[in-house]
């Protein structure tokens, strides 16, 4: 089974900025659209970016224009550089194809407080 190693989440000021790296096993970044997931306590996991394998972007309306997506393939990674962090970010942040088709990392917390 593929393993999905999310890292790079830490304690953050309103405002501040965090890349996230995501490390799979395998060569599914070059095959399939890949995303970043999150769930905050008490909400459903919801899928805020999305890149397709020629490197097309989505994201959702609350995190557009201050998160980035990004892939290399060669190195099996996924990104997250998100930018202008609010307390509404705070989350565990999970990788997966998307739609999901993997198992589930453990995620990296994300926690955006003063």
């Amino acid at each position: 089974q593929v393993q999905l190693v999310e890292s790079g989440g830490g304690l953050v000021q309103p405002g501040g900025s965090l890349r996230l790296s995501c490390a799979a096993s395998g060569n599914i970044f070059s095959r399939n659209r890949m995303g970043w997931y999150r769930q905050a306590p008490g909400k459903q996991r919801e899928l805020v970016a999305a890149i397709t394998s020629g490197g097309s972007t989505n994201y959702a309306d609350s995190v557009k224009g201050r998160f980035t997506i990004s892939r290399d393939n060669a190195k099996n990674t996924l990104y997250l550089q998100m930018n202008s962090l609010k307390p509404e970010d705070t989350a565990v942040y999970y990788c997966n194809t998307v739609p999901h088709l993997l198992a589930w990392g453990q995620g990296t917390l994300v926690t955006v407080s003063s």
